[in-house]
């Protein structure tokens, strides 16, 4: 099996289902490309359950596998910050502790950044599931060129967040993660783009992504309202869009927020997928 040098970088919290980590680690492991690192970082102390199933795979990838145990949870965009900083590779691929990866998304990305050396970032469209991968929700297409992607970017996050791999050197000079509750991967794309680096999304599916109910309640309430509020006002601040952007996708964030739950899955899958 072919090794290339791609870091893995995985967040994971005491919540996480030990079966769902179980799947995401044998998607990565059954890549037609092996990633030479995988970096875990355990955002604060963890069930049993993933304890052992992460000493499993420590014992099995030797090497390959890099855990940072932090004492407390720290929250995703600190906790990936950390994970940035000590990825041992150049080239970084996100993954969720919950999703699955199509066997060649490595592999595919790789080779995209092989071919663009002004590459700094590169994502692609996802397939929504509940329970197994079959039963599909909905899809999701991103904007493909550098220039779509800048324009979506003014009011809509242009890459899905584990579908991205990116160049860590640009990263860290555009300040790396930074703490921003639910949309801590959106504010560093747009410094990204802000900052002048190219992006690119591919037009494959190249993982399945979970949805559903759980997923819809998460996007709801006054716990999701007024954070979001807050972190779309310090994306415009920071991001390419004007204040008719951020006023416009601002009112429709909280009409989604103050929707009862099934008409909140029934808009996302109408509206924002295809």
């Amino acid at each position: 099996m072919q090794t290339i040098p791609v870091s893995v970088l995985m967040s994971v919290y005491m919540k996480e289902k030990p079966e769902y980590f179980t799947q995401t680690m044998e998607s990565t492991l059954a890549q037609s490309v092996q990633p030479d690192e995988i970096l875990l970082v355990e955002d604060g102390p963890l069930t049993e359950e993933l304890y052992e199933k992460i000493q499993y795979y420590r014992d099995r990838l030797e090497d390959r596998l890099t855990v940072i145990s932090l004492k407390e949870n720290q929250g995703l965009g600190t906790a990936l910050a950390i994970g940035v900083k000590n990825c041992r590779n150049e080239l970084i691929a996100r993954m969720d502790t919950d999703d699955i990866m199509a066997d060649d998304r490595l592999e595919k990305q790789y080779h995209a950044f092989l071919e663009n050396s002004d590459l700094a970032i590169i994502g692609s469209n996802i397939i929504e599931f509940e329970g197994t991968i079959d039963n599909v929700l909905a899809t999701k297409k991103m904007p493909l060129t550098n220039e779509e992607i800048r324009q979506f970017s003014k009011k809509r996050n242009p890459f899905n967040h584990m579908t991205v791999m990116y160049k860590k050197e640009a990263v860290i000079a555009v300040g790396n993660y930074l703490p921003l509750q639910g949309f801590e991967d959106y504010y560093l794309w747009v410094r990204l783009l802000k900052a002048g680096y190219e992006g690119r999304n591919l037009p494959e599916f190249l993982v399945y992504a979970r949805a559903g109910t759980e997923m819809y309640n998460r996007r709801g309430g006054l716990n999701y309202l007024m954070p979001g509020l807050k972190a779309r006002k310090k994306i415009y601040q920071e991001g390419l869009g004007s204040f008719t952007d951020f006023f416009s996708v601002s009112v429709i964030h909280v009409g989604i927020c103050l929707m009862p739950t099934q008409l909140r899955g029934k808009f996302y899958k109408r509206m924002l997928r295809k």
